[in-house]
């Protein structure tokens, strides 16, 4: 463990565990770079195919911490710019990372632990656990996530969530779109399991891939140029590596090689 945070990698599966329980897993510098850090080290790791993001203690995340806020005040404009970058790198390794990343959410979040949600790919939640986007009441605005999470909220939930600062439900949070599934937390290790079992059977090409093409379909406009592009990657698909063994798994009905 470094800093506030373990990374266990256990053939293609690498676990990425918050690990300051002892301030609610709060964010602070260390632990900010080093997630940073890890997230894109492990994007480019041949041998891992999915990254599960999960925490110790009562809370997932409880955001960012109070002490290294106050010294990024304190520090000047340079030095309060920077940090405020360092957290925008982060969300978006996380969210541009080519693996599946799946975010199992066994305690609260809050502030910046709800933008690490919205960052990942696949979030599967505790049915006890909450959210809620607190920086109004701070003097702050959540802009910092805000890529992440009007993307997975929609813009109309943010109005209300982000002026509000209320605190909301797991399974608000499932009808929002926040989260992806709901269980008992007697369940929730059963349900990642499962989760990071569907993820190994399909092609680690194709999802990274999947991701891009979705970031590009969500921005661009649609028409003619868009039609050409997504057929254009469609055809070369077909004819490569991972295409080719899939067809032939399918057709002599067997798992493909990258299947587990």
């Amino acid at each position: 463990m470094e800093n506030g945070l373990r990374v266990k990698v256990d053939g293609a599966v690498a676990v990425v565990t918050l690990s300051r329980p002892q301030v609610h897993n709060a964010l602070d510098e260390a632990l900010v770079v080093n997630l940073t850090q890890a997230f894109q080290k492990l994007g480019v790791a041949e041998a891992v195919r999915v990254i599960v993001l999960e925490a110790e203690g009562t809370t997932f995340c409880a955001g960012l911490d109070v002490a290294w806020v106050r010294r990024s005040m304190d520090g000047g404009k340079d030095h309060n710019q920077r940090d405020a970058m360092m957290l925008a790198v982060l969300m978006d390794a996380i969210d541009r990372c080519p693996k599946p990343v799946i975010a199992v959410v066994a305690g609260s979040a809050l502030g910046g632990g709800v933008g690490l949600v919205a960052a990942a790919d696949i979030v599967l939640a505790s049915e006890e656990v909450g959210f809620a986007l607190t920086e109004v009441r701070l003097g702050l605005e959540p802009t910092i996530i805000g890529p992440q999470l009007v993307a997975a909220m929609g813009a109309r939930a943010c109005r209300r969530y982000w002026l509000t600062a209320e605190r909301f439900d797991a399974r608000e949070a499932f009808r929002l779109g926040l989260v992806h599934a709901v269980f008992p937390a007697d369940k929730l290790a059963e349900a990642r399991d499962r989760m990071v079992e569907s993820c190994l059977k399909g092609a680690p090409k194709a999802q990274a891939g999947a991701k891009e093409a979705i970031r590009v379909i969500d921005e661009a406009e649609s028409g003619p140029d868009l039609m050409r592009l997504i057929a254009h990657r469609f055809a070369e698909q077909r004819v490569g590596d991972e295409g080719r063994e899939g067809l032939a798994a399918f057709v002599e009905k067997r798992k493909p090689g990258w299947s587990t």
